[in-house]
């Protein structure tokens, strides 16, 4: 029964649930920045640059051998579109994750910032707390 107790101590120590939980929530916000590339961005993109799908760039390198209508060979391509594609997701999530972590950076130093120094007593404060001490010496 070590090797369970162990285990189970290894599974619920506070880490462990964190970058589970930040795993499963990155899963998810991938998801949500692939299809905010693929569908929002991209076909804008498109649009904009002659109506051109992206993920149907390819460079073909050999075409499909077709014998009475069944495919004998497949296309042979370089799918530089789906490339792109993946390139704009990563960059989304890359400065998404950036603006996250400059965030709480930011909250971080408002939180460390040092308290101001009290600031120094009156002048008359300080000479009466000096004559008070050289009288309590004096009559020691």
């Amino acid at each position: 029964m070590g090797f369970v107790k162990e285990f189970k101590e290894f599974a619920m120590r506070g880490n462990v649930l964190d970058m589970a939980i930040g795993i499963i929530i990155g899963g998810a916000f991938g998801k949500i920045v692939s299809s905010l590339v693929g569908d929002l961005i991209m076909p804008v993109i498109g649009l904009l640059v002659g109506g051109v799908n992206f993920t149907d760039l390819r460079i073909i390198l050999k075409d499909a051998v077709v014998e009475a209508g069944q495919t004998v060979t497949p296309e042979v391509s370089i799918n530089y579109g789906n490339f792109l594609q993946v390139t704009f997701d990563f960059i989304i999530v890359a400065f998404a994750i950036f603006l996250l972590v400059k965030g709480v950076n930011t909250l971080k130093k408002k939180q460390e910032a040092p308290a101001p120094a009290p600031a120094a007593p009156p002048e008359d404060i300080t000479l009466l707390k000096e004559i008070r001490d050289l009288l309590k010496e004096k009559n020691k």
